[in-house]
């Protein structure tokens, strides 16, 4: 039987960042930068998938490293860890 989730704790989170010098790797692409939204989703088993785009583009992107676990302190801690290392570029990738 499936669970609604609670409304405090949300599935899915996304912001807008600026990437920092030598951005985000990905997947599809490699290197990404310049504005970007961040997308974190949480998925089953401890886990949440970590997607970045273009701001206002189409296409999505897969952080290298994605999915990342989830810490215990939960999915806004994992996505604000992400903006975070998006910010300060280097190719940012996934917490392992």
């Amino acid at each position: 039987m499936n669970t609604p989730s609670a409304p405090d704790k949300p599935e899915r989170l996304a912001d807008t960042v600026k990437a920092g010098p030598g951005g985000a790797m990905t997947d599809e692409v490699g290197i990404v930068t310049g504005d970007l939204t961040v997308a974190t989703t949480l998925q089953p088993g401890g886990r949440a998938a970590l997607t970045v785009q273009y701001a206002d583009a189409e296409d999505w992107y897969h952080l290298t490293g994605s999915p990342a676990p989830l810490p215990p302190a939960g999915l806004a801690a994992l996505h604000c860890d992400v903006l975070k290392r998006i910010r300060a570029g280097g190719g940012a990738q996934a917490p392992s």
